[in-house]
């Protein structure tokens, strides 16, 4: 087993980690829209936290030497599916290659007042 971390994504705000690799996976605790220099929500719209989810995504990717095209399932929550259109398009630019297996749910909250959250699984090669 083996912590991943990288500076590039924002810390941890509790007792886990940013991800794990076990047995020839990456498991990735969830992402919501924290600049990782300031450790706040880069804005409160979906179009600015969904990119910023995406962006700290790919760093904690490239801490464990993989990248989207690695990623075989996602799990993503927002907080009001009106915007599931918007996220889906914002979400669609950072898996063009491989589109992984995914759930997307309708949650009452997220931490700091986030609108999404996305966490992943991916397969080390």
């Amino acid at each position: 087993m083996e912590i991943i971390h990288t500076d590039k994504a924002p810390a941890a705000v509790g007792p886990y980690s940013q991800a794990i690799k076990a047995n020839g996976m990456l498991y990735a605790s969830g992402q919501v829209g924290f600049d990782p220099a300031t450790g706040l929500l880069v804005g409160d719209t979906i179009e600015a936290q969904a990119e910023q989810v995406m962006k700290n995504i790919g760093a904690v990717l490239e801490a464990a030497g993989l990248t989207y095209d690695d990623v075989v399932k996602t799990t993503c929550f927002i907080t009001d599916m009106k915007e599931f259109a918007t996220f889906n398009g914002i979400y669609g630019k950072y898996f063009v290659n491989n589109k992984p297996a995914r759930s997307c749910v309708e949650v009452s909250a997220l931490p700091k007042g986030a609108v999404c959250e996305v966490e992943i699984v991916a397969v080390c090669r």
